[in-house]
């Protein structure tokens, strides 16, 4: 793969990003759930995401390849981390009739969420003409490089197999699945910090 740059994202990129992870997501079996009628599901998690991108833009890390066809978000929760303004109002304006759904999504999440010092991932997404190309894999290495250096561990949900399996090969160990009231699927993963053993 040629040389892949990663950048710090800025607020012109936020509509790409919010774009690019909608597209990503919008298949997965949970989503399918959180908004079962496939003519609105784009539209609401758009305005979802566009909730927690923000947040992360002003609170957390959002990386971009220079190309913009790749995107992580990461939140820090190894410091106090407020919510993000008005999430009540902004959830019912985007979720609409299914913003029940998406707080049960919220409470399952929150009930597992560990309590250590650690970075949350909570968007990766890559255009699918990237795929298959080690995009995502270059994307975690970046910023799993800032947590190792600073003894920080990392967690993700994975939604599903295939994205389970990305993040057992960058070191995640799978926790006990939980899922939404349909079966569909979450994998919590911890990726403990790595420390080179001292020569």
């Amino acid at each position: 793969m040629r040389h892949l740059s990663i950048v710090r994202a800025d607020h012109a990129d936020v509509d790409a990003i919010i774009d690019l992870i909608t597209d990503s997501f919008q298949h997965l079996a949970v989503s399918v759930w959180l908004v079962p009628r496939r003519h609105e599901r784009w539209a609401v998690l758009h305005g979802h995401i566009r909730i927690h991108v923000e947040h992360a833009m002003r609170y957390g890390y959002v990386h971009v390849t220079g190309d913009r066809l790749g995107a992580a978000v990461w939140l820090p929760h190894d410091r106090r981390l407020p919510s993000p303004p008005d999430y009540d109002e902004r959830l019912i304006k985007a979720c609409g009739h299914w913003a029940d759904r998406f707080r049960t999504v919220d409470r399952l999440i929150a009930a597992h969420h560990p309590r250590r010092p650690h970075h949350h991932l909570t968007y990766l997404a890559v255009h699918p003409e990237r795929r298959g190309e080690g995009v995502g894999s270059v994307l975690l290495r970046h910023h799993h490089a800032r947590l190792d250096a600073a003894g920080i561990g990392a967690y993700l949900e994975a939604s599903s197999s295939p994205s389970r399996d990305l993040y057992s090969r960058h070191g995640y160990r799978t926790g006990e699945m939980f899922a939404v009231p349909d079966g569909a699927p979450f994998w919590p993963m911890w990726r403990e910090p790595y420390i080179p053993a001292e020569r």
